[in-house]
């Protein structure tokens, strides 16, 4: 069933306990607060329901581990997201998950994959951010989690988060895209290098134009796959476009660059899920990063200027 014929269902995941800086977990209020829902609606989307998944606050959990902090509760958290998601999958509604800190996608991922293997189908990955998200927690130079979650899709790392679902290696390396990074660990290099995964680096995207690029993402998520998700950080679009994210790298994808790699993938019709996250209203203007990225789901949606 395409985009355009299933019902959403928005996830909000308040939760911050895999970065280091607070204030992702008003990430899922801010875009409500931009009128997320309605400008889908607006399009001709039913809104099936809206629900947030209970997280808990740093504050009131004992002291983390170093290499993996907050791993327990982020592990219970996503477990739980990873049924909704699936849930929703089954139910024939489309998961729009909003976060959050990108640990996540440890759920939202799982719950995907879960979908498709049930379905005997192969998904596919788009990766949007700054960064790699490849450390493992023996080798994570903060112990954050939020910096760990494709390495632990991808079946490396801790056995439990990549576990999710019941089952290890949740997406073909080869159909997974990772697209805007330009700020890569020294320990995340090589594993990107052997995981076999297809890196879009800013360098590639100057050179070539997001036009290009996109294409030949298109080709990693969408040829030879079933339909795809789309892993959306904040952090990946120029700080200049979106002040609100913790983990701001400077050079990055601008806005009209990101409105085209989203409107290639409403083209295909064949986006299964969506996440956003890493948007933190704290560090924001005036609510600006929210509105933007609020345009930015609905060209991932399907809107055009004509």
């Amino acid at each position: 069933m395409k985009i355009t014929e299933r019902p959403l269902h928005i996830i909000g995941v308040p939760m911050d306990l895999g970065a280091s800086r607070r204030g992702t977990d008003m990430g899922p209020s801010a875009l409500r607060i931009a009128g997320l829902a309605k400008a889908l609606q607006d399009m001709g989307y039913p809104m099936e329901r809206q629900e947030d998944v209970a997280t808990p606050a740093p504050e009131t959990r004992p002291l983390p581990q170093e290499s993996a902090r907050y791993r327990d509760e982020i592990l219970e958290t996503c477990e739980v997201l990873c049924e909704r998601v699936l849930q929703t999958l089954s139910a024939e509604a489309f998961p729009l998950v909003l976060g959050g800190d990108h640990s996540i996608a440890h759920g939202t991922v799982a719950g995907v994959s879960s979908y498709f293997r049930q379905q005997k189908k192969k998904l596919g990955l788009l990766w949007f951010d700054a960064h790699g998200d490849m450390n493992v927690p023996e080798h994570s130079p903060s112990g954050n989690i939020h910096g760990m979650p494709l390495a632990h899709i991808l079946g490396y790392g801790d056995s439990e988060l990549s576990g999710i679902g019941g089952f290890q290696g949740k997406v073909d390396p080869s159909h997974v895209a990772l697209v805007g990074v330009r700020d890569i660990d020294p320990q995340e290099r090589g594993l990107m290098k052997e995981s076999g995964i297809h890196v879009f680096t800013m360098r590639d995207i100057d050179e070539r134009g997001m036009a290009e690029v996109g294409q030949e993402v298109l080709s990693v998520i969408d040829a030879g796959t079933d339909g795809f998700h789309v892993s959306f950080d904040v952090d990946g679009l120029d700080p200049e476009v979106a002040p609100g994210s913790g983990t701001l790298v400077p050079g990055g994808v601008s806005f009209r660059e990101a409105h085209l790699l989203l409107e290639l993938c409403a083209d295909t019709s064949n986006m299964v899920s969506m996440e956003v996250v890493e948007l933190n209203p704290i560090l924001d203007i005036r609510n600006e990063t929210a509105e933007r990225v609020k345009q930015l789901i609905q060209s991932a949606f399907g809107l055009s200027i004509l």
